[in-house]
């Protein structure tokens, strides 16, 4: 196991890192942890949120599919989140537009009328790493299925662009991208694919938008607002000041746009050190986990399994379907 494992477990060992602290503010945070945030999983196993969940959700619904078209993979994603839904486990403060999408997707209607079309919560991209580490893609599969699995529950323009991101954020750094040309690289596909509406994937979801214009007029809003998140992220590294609270400089992550860019932010101010990543991430005002998860996925995406704590791979919770989904991959 090597690179797609240390995304998917550094995105469980975030998520872990943030779970305790996503609803403290920064001091209360700092007072116990110190300003890095921190630095040892707690408990055994050391638990995790909805958002490793639901990642595994959407990794295992891509390996149980036989073709990665939208009319395959959504049934299998419905059925995935709907076992989420009605699951014990799901007991970790799950978001709200996920539930309430997942009840209107019970009866079976169209996704395109169960999705909430004006959310664009963290909810459409904390779960779309398997996306960017599924080897075998065009890139027409793993943009359009980034976009739908965030679609089936946030319709709104910014959470597609943001999910697509921050699956290629993963691919990029799966193959070997250095970590200083990855922001640049997202900000190009935010231009580049501006005015691309995946209607294969997405059909008629441009008409559930509360102004309905044009198919091409409905996703420019996602990929306009994405890179304004991007622009600050640039900003941000650039002025140096990289100590304190992140949520204060990219946003607190409870937005899909915010939750890739502040976990880019973290990731990029010491993208050799991975603990230190998912610290800083969980050291934060804002969606913590959500943060922390992605730069954690971000950080073992370039680094792989080995440049995590060994003995950390028995302690998380969910061991075993993270391996599964690893072993498939790398």
């Amino acid at each position: 196991m090597r690179n797609a494992a240390g995304s998917l477990y550094g995105l469980a060992y975030g998520d872990a890192f943030g779970k305790p602290t996503e609803f403290q503010d920064y001091a209360t945070i700092v007072a116990r942890y110190g300003r890095g945030g921190p630095t040892e999983l707690i408990g055994t196993p050391a638990l995790v949120t909805d958002d490793t969940q639901m990642a595994l959700a959407v990794g295992e619904s891509l390996l149980a599919t036989e073709e990665i078209t939208a009319a395959a993979l959504e049934p299998v994603l419905r059925r995935a989140f709907l076992d989420w839904a009605r699951s014990p486990d799901n007991n970790r403060a799950p978001g709200m537009t996920c539930l309430r999408a997942c009840a209107l997707l019970e009866d079976g209607r169209p996704w395109q009328h169960a999705t909430v079309a004006e959310s664009k919560g963290c909810g459409a991209n904390m779960r779309v790493t398997p996306v960017g580490l599924m080897p075998g893609l065009s890139d027409d599969q793993r943009a359009g299925a980034a976009q739908l699995q965030a679609a089936l529950t946030h319709g709104h323009p910014t959470g597609l662009a943001a999910s697509e991101l921050t699956a290629y954020a993963c691919w990029w750094l799966l193959n070997g991208l250095p970590p200083r040309e990855v922001l640049g690289a997202l900000r190009d596909r935010c231009r580049g694919q501006r005015k691309v509406y995946r209607g294969d994937w997405l059909g008629d979801l441009w008409r559930q938008a509360s102004v309905p214009t044009s198919p091409e007029e409905f996703i420019v809003t996602g990929w306009d607002e994405c890179l304004t998140a991007l622009d600050r992220v640039e900003a941000a590294l650039a002025a140096g000041e990289l100590s304190g609270d992140p949520c204060l400089v990219t946003g607190a992550g409870w937005i899909a746009e915010e939750a890739l860019a502040t976990a880019l932010y973290c990731y990029l101010i010491s993208p050799d050190e991975p603990v230190a990543v998912i610290g800083r991430g969980a050291a934060s005002s804002g969606d913590s986990d959500s943060i922390a998860c992605l730069a954690g996925a971000f950080a073992g995406a370039a680094l792989g399994l080995s440049a995590w704590p060994a003995a950390w791979q028995t302690r998380i919770e969910y061991a075993d379907r993270l391996a599964r989904l690893a072993q498939a991959w790398d």
